[in-house]
């Protein structure tokens, strides 16, 4: 297959790659600067400037292009980039496809990302591809990040990707684990907060399912064993072999990281995987201290 990928660069854009790579497809990697290798081409989301010629033959394109949410705090600039970075990439590459579709070319699926903070902050609900949109910045965000997905011409199978905090060697799962080495791993806010969680690895097979498939509409990419943030941040503590002891109030997580770190860190997501169950998806990882081993522990 011909794959192109925006985002390609970033953590999940990165092992996409590779593992599409490893079974023999040819991979298309959009960067915003002059391209240099033969498998990149440029363009500019900023700009909402792709041409259409590079989705031209493709039989998916995986727009996983945004600022990164786990860059605390988000202030109001911040804020602005991270809702314009995700409108602006998916815009552009939606006008793409309309531009094929126009001209009676055919037109590929479009796996797009997104996030399960979509539902909000919901103690004490059971969350799913069904659930209403919650309310908050990321859930304003998502809402108008998938209405621009969803405005690609009616040839294109869209597929949106609502993924939760990936744990892997980048992002959230980075983070985490620098502050559990630091020494000063403990309970964010109460502890008792559900935090969607999937492996990297179960990420990346999750979008790969998506491109081959004919699933459309909303999956939620969550690992199927809920977690809270006690149970993710003493796992991390635990594997690394650090404490877990130093706690960090509500109050203090809103009032030194914001927005930022009440809709990241405090709110409660108890989001299920259920559309990719339904289709008999195999998770590597179904607990967190699985993906927690085999993702952030070296020679695990």
């Amino acid at each position: 297959m011909r794959i192109v990928i925006g985002g390609a660069s970033g953590m999940i854009g990165t092992a996409l790659q590779h593992e599409l790579l490893a079974r023999g497809d040819e991979v298309v990697a959009l960067v915003r600067r002059p391209a240099r290798r033969p498998e990149e081409r440029s363009w500019d989301p900023a700009e909402r400037t792709l041409d259409p010629e590079h989705l031209t033959g493709a039989d998916a394109v995986v727009n996983l292009s945004g600022a990164s949410l786990s860059r605390l705090p988000w202030t109001r600039a911040y804020r602005q980039e991270i809702l314009d970075s995700r409108v602006d990439a998916t815009a552009t590459v939606t006008a793409a496809l309309r531009s094929l579709a126009e001209a009676g070319d055919a037109v590929p699926t479009l796996v797009s990302g997104s996030a399960v903070g979509f539902y909000g902050d919901r103690p004490g609900e059971i969350l799913d591809e069904r659930s209403a949109r919650g309310s908050g910045f990321l859930a304003d965000v998502v809402d108008r990040w998938e209405r621009e997905a969803r405005s690609a011409p009616a040839a294109t199978r869209v597929a949106l990707i609502r993924t939760g905090i990936v744990i892997g060697d980048g992002g959230a799962g980075r983070v985490l684990r620098r502050i559990a080495r630091l020494g000063v791993a403990g309970p964010i806010g109460p502890g008792t907060q559900h935090w969607p969680w999937v492996s990297l690895r179960d990420e990346v097979d999750a979008i790969v399912h998506l491109i081959d498939g004919d699933r459309e509409g909303v999956v939620n990419a969550v690992g199927p064993e809920p977690a809270t943030a006690a149970d993710i941040v003493r796992a991390v503590a635990r594997e690394t072999r650090r404490p877990y002891w130093a706690p960090l109030p509500a109050p203090v997580v809103s009032g030194l990281l914001g927005t930022g770190g009440r809709e990241m860190l405090l709110a409660d997501q108890h989001a299920r995987p259920a559309a990719l169950e339904a289709a008999g998806f195999a998770f590597r990882h179904r607990t967190v201290d699985e993906a927690i081993r085999a993702e952030l522990v070296p020679g695990a």
